[in-house]
């Protein structure tokens, strides 16, 4: 489900939680501003493009639905992510008084998204099915509203600024909550067809995360999966941009943004990998210094495993080796491997299918000092589904 398909109407959403917080139509309607009968109208009218009601009518006022309860506490957590904007806008706001949720639009939303994503008001228009005015002047909109010009002209189109890069993240974790409240209103009613969007690092994807998968599709057979790969830095973006829910690996030390947490699962030794003619399959042991003229294929820069392999000869007074090949590919290390007498330092878990084929060994020395944590990365505050809450079960058992 992509959560920009389909989105409600932004203002309704804000009047509904006024709504629920007034508990009555005329006091809600007096908050914001509305006559009474435009409110209702609105109420409707976003009831009819959810499919279930929110609010069931009494002669005392207006109480949310169990649907209502699930799906208004996910509109509030969205909506927080739209107030947070105001504190990266450095200028003064025309209409500061008024919440800025309040005055944004989801049109608006979806064009800024697009431009600072694809880089190009064209693109954007197209990707949105709309034309290019139309997507202009609503970013142009949304600008005034913020105070702010998030957008120069580049050579191929325009370049978002640093405040529309954190503006995007907190808009795409806006539509990312409205997604996973309707996921919840099914749950709620039986229907198990969640999303699950896993970044899935070197050493997970080739069992941690394929077994829990497997193990959820029989649990949820309705549950709709994608397993993220590429370099961490990616993969970090995606997690706070809400277009994954969670990574699965080596976590890091220091926290890489403070706006994630970490979850310990367990320590994972690195060993020496070598084709099964290489003298160190067998070998008990060689010494660091023997080791260091080895001709290495080396974990990337700036990667735990990295800082492993380099901590194990800087613990011995010794210099990181020189003749590297920086690899982060196990296929690519497997076949350089296979074709040279270099070493690679991996985690025995991760080359196991090769090794009981055959084509790879592991070494039976062990390195101290080389280990890594593994665990989970999420954004800090995240709040998961049923299907998600039981992959994560999954994962730590």
């Amino acid at each position: 489900m992509n959560p920009l398909n389909n989105a409600p109407n932004l203002r309704h959403l804000a009047a509904a939680i006024e709504v629920k917080r007034q508990g009555s139509i005329n006091r809600a309607a007096s908050q914001i501003h509305l006559t009474q009968s435009a409110l209702t109208q609105a109420m409707k009218k976003l009831e009819a493009s959810l499919g279930f009601k929110l609010f069931d009518r009494a002669s005392v006022g207006l109480f949310p639905t169990e649907q209502g309860v699930i799906y208004l506490d996910r509109v509030e957590r969205a909506i927080e992510h739209l107030t947070a904007i105001e504190k990266h806008l450095q200028n003064q706001r025309s209409s500061k008084r008024t919440p800025i949720y309040r005055q944004l639009t989801t049109t608006q939303l979806r064009a800024f998204i697009c431009v600072v994503e694809e880089e190009s008001y064209t693109l954007a228009a197209r990707r949105l099915g709309q034309t290019q005015p139309t997507v202009h002047r609503a970013v142009k909109e949304m600008e005034a509203i913020c105070g702010q010009t998030f957008f120069r002209r580049a050579p191929n189109g325009v370049e978002p600024s640093w405040q529309a890069r954190l503006v995007v993240r907190h808009i795409n974790l806006f539509f990312s909550e409205l997604s996973q409240g309707l996921e919840e209103v099914s749950e709620h009613g039986g229907i198990l067809r969640g999303t699950l969007r896993v970044g899935s690092l070197p050493l997970s994807r080739t069992e941690m995360v394929p077994k829990a998968v497997v193990q959820l599709l029989k649990e949820f057979h309705k549950a709709q999966v994608s397993i993220i790969d590429g370099p961490y830095e990616e993969q970090l973006s995606a997690l706070l941009n809400g277009r994954i829910d969670m990574i699965v690996g080596a976590l890091r030390d220091p926290l890489p943004s403070p706006d994630v947490v970490q979850e310990f699962l367990f320590q994972d030794p690195l060993h020496l990998v070598v084709r099964p003619s290489h003298p160190l399959a067998t070998a008990p042991s060689s010494t660091a210094k023997e080791l260091r003229e080895l001709e290495w294929v080396a974990p990337k820069e700036n990667t735990p495993a990295r800082e492993a392999f380099t901590r194990f000869f800087t613990s011995q007074d010794l210099e990181p080796p020189e003749h590297i090949v920086e690899c982060s590919s196990l296929v690519a290390i497997r076949g350089i491997l296979l074709e040279s007498d270099r070493v690679a330092l991996l985690p025995a878990q991760q080359v196991q299918l090769e090794v009981d084929l055959g084509l790879l060994a592991v070494s039976p020395q062990t390195l101290p000092g080389t280990s890594r944590k593994i665990g989970l990365t999420f954004r800090a505050n995240y709040s998961p589904t049923k299907v998600q809450r039981r992959f994560i079960e999954l994962i730590k058992h």
